[in-house]
């Protein structure tokens, strides 16, 4: 008997049709040679309502299913799961309309890789990749997304010229924030996460792949979440810092560059967020920053996190274009040698082409 239970209710059997009660009414009156003026006096009821409910234009209360009983013989809770079935498949059918009048809006998402990144499974029909779309962004409905998600309602800052499309934005935003729900985070605490920050300055000479396991542990340990997410076509960024809660911000990282000083500097730059300005705003930087207060300030912090000022100044004038004279100075200071690298070529004092073979490169796994 448990095993046939448990068939039934893992086994769920969802018609594509329902009966209204009404149908089943007039049914069980001819049946039965009732009239359906007799039966509206034998419940008490009037033959207004009778007649609603015959032609589905009124709901089959509960107060009336019991006096159907009484009348008919026929179980309140049948008539009410009549009832709820047809209004249930009602709903149903209202939403899948709904939905394939919004198909456009669900082709403009990057639903081949949300699928190939096992966010869902392959949608049966257009409507039903919108129906999954909205259940992997956590909201019921279009206009619910467009007020969480949508850039006009939401208050991200980002360049003007910022060319990441929105549901790609959106979309890449949302991984994180489900990368961010899977890690186990301590609620936030301020000096713990500054302390986890210099701890993660001296990972940075370490494999990429270990540092990052490492950081982590420490941004989780402070109470946040350090998501990398892989970026989505159309979405150029490189990272993104914002907090989902009042305890738990949210570093989230593209590794876009797949160069170890470009992704360092650039969580330095998310931890400036979340260390110095708004909590209610989203930071989204490109590759290059907006130009704005707030990146010019996250820049400089973690170029001073990663270098003291002072000792930057001193290196720069020295006009260091050599390989070893980098690497000393990236192991005086404690941190990877690509970072100066990269440092100097942003400053304007190193080529382009020059010392690339610091960097660290790195891939994602399939």
């Amino acid at each position: 008997m448990k095993e046939r239970m448990m068939a039934i209710a893992t086994n769920q059997y969802n018609p594509d049709y329902a009966v209204p009660p009404g149908w089943v009414l007039e049914e069980r009156l001819d049946v039965q040679g009732i009239s359906h003026a007799e039966f509206a006096r034998r419940c008490g009821r009037s033959p207004k309502l009778i007649s609603e409910i015959i032609t589905g234009k009124a709901s089959l209360e509960p107060e009336t299913a019991l006096q159907f009983e009484k009348v008919l013989g026929v179980n309140a809770d049948i008539w009410l799961g009549i009832e709820t079935d047809y209004q249930l498949h009602r709903a149903r059918e209202v939403e899948a309309e709904k939905a394939a009048t919004l198909v456009e809006w669900g082709k403009s998402f990057p639903v081949r890789e949300l699928i190939k990144r096992g966010c869902f499974q392959r949608p049966e029909s257009d409507g039903d990749a919108v129906s999954k779309l909205l259940s992997f962004f956590g909201v019921g409905s279009i206009d619910a997304w467009t007020t969480r998600y949508g850039l006009a309602n939401v208050a991200y800052r980002h360049s003007p010229t910022f060319n990441s499309s929105e549901v790609a934005l959106a979309t890449w935003l949302r991984l994180g924030e489900l990368e961010a729900e899977r890690q186990d985070c301590a609620d936030y605490n301020e000096s713990r996460f500054k302390q986890a920050v210099r701890e993660i300055r001296g990972l940075t000479r370490q494999p990429v792949g270990e540092a990052l396991q490492q950081a982590i542990a420490h941004c989780n340990q402070s109470g946040v979440a350090l998501a990398l997410v892989k970026p989505l076509p159309k979405t150029a960024l490189s990272g993104a810092a914002r907090w989902v809660s009042p305890r738990k911000p949210v570093i989230q990282l593209s590794a876009r560059h797949k160069s170890d000083d470009h992704l360092w500097f650039s969580f330095f730059h998310e931890a400036a967020h979340i260390l110095l300005h708004s909590k209610k705003s989203i930071f989204v930087d490109g590759a290059d920053g907006d130009g704005s207060d707030f990146e010019a300030e996250a820049n400089e912090w973690a170029a001073n996190i990663l270098v003291p000022k002072k000792a930057w100044s001193k290196f720069v004038a020295d006009a260091p274009n050599s390989e070893r004279t980098v690497r000393a100075f990236a192991n005086q200071q404690g941190i990877a040698p690509g970072i100066v690298v990269g440092m100097l070529q942003h400053g304007g004092d190193l080529p382009w082409s020059h010392l690339n073979k610091l960097k660290v490169r790195y891939k994602w796994g399939a």
